[in-house]
């Protein structure tokens, strides 16, 4: 495994070429090949503004991380842009020796060419790793209540205040 001390991560924009990469790299962290997924992520985040805001990180030459984000323009009540962090990936063979940090460090760099003052991401309580490195990486709880709505629970009670009605 590499040292921090030895590794130099080059983190450039990423590009479409870069998509049997991302999905690769992704399927080997997941355990599944997400094609059509990354598909419209790519299409959707290599389009939207000339400053990159979706990365790739290479050493050597080699793919070793990525990570998608899009700028948003007052969404959910925010008349501030605010940039959402979707999804970063690093290969395993190069976690903890700085790729997370470098991708994150030049996505700041890049959100404040942007004007943009606030990056958002949202974490599963069931992966402590990730939230340890959000922590490290200076990411703090927000002020903001994230809502889940199972589809299915929300139809069965429809459901049955139908059959109660009648």
């Amino acid at each position: 495994m590499a040292t921090l001390e030895t590794t130099k991560v080059l983190v450039r924009g990423l590009k479409p070429e870069d998509f049997d990469a991302v999905v690769r790299l992704d399927a080997k962290n997941t355990g599944r090949r997400r094609e059509a997924f990354f598909k419209v992520k790519l299409q959707q985040n290599l389009q939207e503004t000339g400053v990159k805001v979706s990365l790739a990180a290479e050493v050597d030459g080699c793919f070793v991380g990525f990570l998608l984000a899009r700028v948003y323009y007052g969404e959910f009540g925010t008349p501030e842009p605010v940039a959402q962090l979707d999804t970063i990936d690093v290969h395993p063979d190069f976690a903890g020796v700085g790729v997370g940090r470098a991708l994150c460090e030049q996505l700041t760099v890049n959100l404040g060419g942007l004007g943009v003052g606030t990056l958002r991401t949202e974490v599963a309580w069931d992966q402590p790793e990730l939230i340890a490195f959000f922590n490290r990486t200076g990411f703090q709880p927000a002020q903001r209540l994230c809502l889940d709505l199972d589809l299915e629970t929300a139809r069965r009670a429809r459901e049955e205040r139908e059959e109660d009605a009648l």
